[in-house]
């Protein structure tokens, strides 16, 4: 598969991508509005709680935000609320030509797809989280956002630095890096000396998106492989190798998305280069749809997010 396919409806023109977010987009009460209104966004919730063994609904809507903190809540928690969103789009008739997802997001994306299951999504998301806490508490690192440099002077630094890689291309001057905790504040010192406006540390528990997670890969790949990929409703755009890829690959893109870089501004250019005129960001937050703004500002984008955001996008969309 080489392209986007289109299934574009009368009432709009260019190709309309779901996208969604990865780990950080979280919020307390997350889609509560939403799930009470739309008997098939609560449904996610309820087939999520039981595939991850944890309350969804309880953690969602009515628990504090620092109780969706932890990696392996949070993943699993977020995914269903995104595929919950999905789900509500759908009930509203608004369907994507192509989905493409931030890292955990992707895990969304081939739910949305309908390439995995949602049960088999989130049962899988909540053992990644498993996984990457524990590879982060066995081999603790840092990660760090470097703003207002070029990429390519970002990996000149990791390339000059041990033990520090590129982690996420999120848009234009803004590169997660990602890595030892002390190569990373060599590497931010150093951005800043190169005149990059400011580096900040994220807050996480380990150096993900590196080869210093590669158990995480590693533990989590029986369960990846006793799940069915199916060739899916939408075209999967890829982060890891910002191409479209088949059902063939999804196993393995899977597994090696969690020690190789999250390729973001790519994957979104690639899609404008192949027609994708709307970006419809599909989870809480909006960062998504922050960064589409400055990889491409001819494209339209929506946060979807709430009730009143999916009644704005069902207005414009449907």
């Amino acid at each position: 598969m080489n392209d986007v396919g289109s299934t574009e409806s009368p009432n709009r023109t260019g190709k309309v991508a779901f996208m969604f977010p990865g780990q950080g987009s979280y919020e307390a009460g997350m889609g509560r509005d939403i799930a009470a209104a739309i008997p098939e966004a609560m449904a996610v919730y309820d087939e999520g709680s039981e595939a991850s063994g944890l309350d969804l609904k309880e953690l969602c809507f009515d628990r504090p935000v620092e109780d969706l903190m932890d990696t392996e809540v949070q993943q699993p928690a977020l995914v269903t609320t995104s595929l919950a969103m999905d789900a509500a789009l759908r009930a509203r008739g608004i369907r994507p030509d192509v989905v493409v997802g931030h890292s955990v997001g992707e895990f969304s994306a081939l739910g949305s797809a309908s390439s995995l299951s949602v049960r088999d999504a989130i049962a899988l998301v909540r053992d990644r989280g498993i996984a990457m806490a524990e590879a982060a508490r066995a081999h603790p690192g840092s990660m760090a956002a470097i703003l207002g440099l070029a990429d390519e002077a970002v990996e000149a630094l990791c390339r000059k630095i041990s033990n520090v890689w590129p982690a996420n291309y999120n848009c234009p001057g803004q590169l997660v890096i990602s890595g030892e905790t002390p190569s990373v504040d060599e590497a931010c010192t150093e951005a800043e000396r190169e005149g990059a406006r400011r580096a900040v540390k994220l807050r996480v528990s380990g150096a993900f998106h590196t080869p210093l997670v590669a158990r995480a890969a590693e533990a989590l790949r029986p369960a990846v492989d006793r799940v069915h990929f199916a060739e899916g409703r939408a075209t999967f755009m890829s982060t890891v190798t910002a191409r479209v890829e088949d059902a063939q690959r999804y196993r393995e893109l899977l597994i090696e998305q969690l020690t190789a870089p999250v390729r973001f501004t790519q994957a979104a250019r690639e899609l404008v280069n192949q027609g994708v005129t709307t970006f419809v960001e599909v989870g809480p937050g909006n960062v998504l749809s922050g960064l589409l703004k400055r990889i491409d500002r001819s494209v339209r984008t929506f946060s979807v997010h709430d009730l009143e955001s999916l009644d704005e996008a069902s207005d414009a969309l449907g």
